[in-house]
């Protein structure tokens, strides 16, 4: 890879970390505060969500340093955001934010999942295990969030389309990339497939099969 596309992998990367760290950090804080959790809660709770699943996907990978260590701003940014929340979030602006994270988790969704299948081949994993590797980057905080909060994982009670639209995302940077496209083309095309159709499940309601007993 040349030193020009790999700094802008690089670049392109950090931007997709950080903004989907952002969007997973808010609704960690938002489901804290809606146990009335204390601060450290929150903070916690904020943290999970936000690295969870990249720390998952760092571990599996054996890649060294976290994400989160090799850029410790990350953590300062989210430790901010989780004072600016508590001094401004009130009970009353739950359902507005909820519904304002409605585009960011669902942007942060497809931006984990492309970088993480992206990580993933870099490092010279088959196809399908980089695609795993983007769904578990993705959907790994908020089911970290939920259980550690008391709750079913939204990723598998929502019964909307969540991780199936990050294992969509995963195998278009996969396609993209078979085709010859560089790195970040594919990150990028990836982030769109996911997000994209995560935002018509929710427009459109488009519904998984529950489980019948019967």
């Amino acid at each position: 890879m040349s030193p020009i596309v790999s700094q802008t992998l690089s670049t392109a990367q950090t931007f997709v970390e950080v903004a989907a760290t952002a969007a997973f950090a808010l609704s960690g804080v938002i489901e804290a505060a809606r146990k009335r959790l204390d601060a450290v809660g929150v903070t916690v709770v904020a943290c999970l969500a936000a690295f969870g699943g990249g720390t998952l996907r760092d571990i599996l990978l054996d890649r060294r340093p976290f994400f989160w260590v090799a850029h410790t701003w990350y953590v300062w940014a989210v430790l901010a955001l989780c004072v600016g929340a508590m001094l401004t979030l009130r009970s009353k602006h739950f359902k507005v934010t909820e519904r304002a994270m409605l585009w960011p988790d669902a942007l942060g969704l497809g931006l984990f999942a492309a970088s993480g299948a992206q990580i993933a081949m870099d490092a010279q994993m088959p196809s399908l295990i980089a695609v795993v590797m983007g769904v578990v980057t993705a959907v790994f905080g908020g089911v970290l969030r939920d259980v550690v909060c008391n709750e079913i994982p939204s990723a598998f009670r929502d019964h909307r389309p969540y991780a199936v639209c990050a294992f969509a995302g995963g195998w278009a940077v996969v396609g993209v990339d078979l085709l010859g496209a560089s790195p970040t083309v594919a990150v990028m095309t990836g982030a769109l497939v996911a997000t994209l159709s995560r935002l018509l499940a929710i427009r459109f309601d488009w519904r998984l099969p529950a489980w019948r007993s019967e």
